[in-house]
């Protein structure tokens, strides 16, 4: 990545959790991709991040993010929340939107399994 493109892994304060993620802006990208992972899989998922790595590649940036927190993600039964998890996934977009370096960017997301599901879900509320 050109040094004047961002690449930091980041702390994203969402109501009353801090979610881990890793975002990746490269330089002169005007979209960013959210990713929604699905349930069991995380921010590190090696398919995921090929997948982020192409569209950096395309000159789009990526943000790559745990839905949950490892206390909430030890609990299965929070990964098939799908209200919480497209909550999150709203919350997070709100967050991009709010960061000097993606509040101008088109905003898309990508998602699997639950995550696909939060992503439609996600997509369809009028505030996304």
């Amino acid at each position: 990545m050109a040094s004047d493109g961002i690449h930091t892994v980041t702390d994203i304060p969402i109501d009353d959790a801090t979610l881990e993620g890793e975002l990746v802006v490269p330089p002169e990208s005007t979209g960013l991709v959210v990713f929604a992972h699905g349930s069991g899989s995380s921010r590190h998922s090696p398919r995921n991040n090929a997948v982020a790595e192409t569209l950096h590649e395309r000159g789009l940036g990526t943000l790559l993010f745990d839905l949950l927190t490892e206390a909430e993600d030890r609990h299965r039964e929070n990964r098939f929340d799908i209200p919480l998890l497209t909550d999150r996934l709203v919350a997070t977009t709100e967050w991009v939107r709010e960061q000097s370096a993606t509040s101008t960017h088109s905003i898309g997301y990508f998602g699997a399994s639950t995550g696909a599901a939060a992503a439609l879900r996600g997509a369809a509320r009028p505030e996304t």
